[in-house]
């Protein structure tokens, strides 16, 4: 038996010398990931392209949908400076018609000429283009004009201060996560 006590012995040691140099094969090579510094430093680098590369996509649908945001807005103003502008007009032709109406009971009636309700005539439309330009501050008159004539230039720069909104607000968002 005492042989056999002896083999059995001798299997535990090697068995036990097997996993030893496992464990130490596998701690060998946990300290040479970690004194690896270019091979981490590449790893990270191609985590924080990955990163990038995601939040790139991020801000392009972000500027994208405050781009259409924007063009639906000016949209909507447009149309409602349109109907106003209707109203508007359609005030100054009834002032017009009620006006000429008003200068031939005039001539009719051998009272006035006809200069005089012409007179009156632009006197209304003065009045309405005058209110009109008084809804708009006076600092504000020229960009307004501005923007009118030439709308482009203005959507182009709404649409880049989105963005600018938009990654002051992821970044906010990132810094207070961390």
């Amino acid at each position: 038996m005492t042989d056999r006590a002896a083999a059995d012995g001798a299997a535990e040691l090697r068995k036990q010398i097997a996993q030893t140099r496992s464990q130490l094969g596998s701690t060998v090579e946990e300290l040479a990931a970690k004194t690896d510094l270019r091979g981490r430093a590449k790893a990270r680098a191609a985590d924080l392209k990955d990163r990038a590369g995601a939040m790139t996509v991020q801000l392009r649908s972000s500027a994208a949908q405050a781009g259409h945001t924007v063009q639906e807005r000016a949209g909507r103003a447009g149309h409602t400076v349109q109907e106003k502008a209707k109203g508007a007009g359609h005030t100054v032709q009834e002032k017009a018609a009620h006006a000429g109406h008003t200068s031939r009971s005039r001539v009719k009636g051998g009272r006035h000429d006809r200069q005089a309700g012409g007179a009156h005539v632009v006197t209304g439309v003065e009045d309405t283009a005058s209110r009109a330009e008084r809804t708009v501050p006076a600092p504000l008159r020229a960009p307004v004009g501005f923007a009118r004539r030439h709308p482009r230039p203005v959507m182009i720069v709404a649409a880049a201060g989105a963005v600018i909104v938009a990654a002051g607000l992821l970044g906010r968002r990132r810094t207070s996560r961390c």
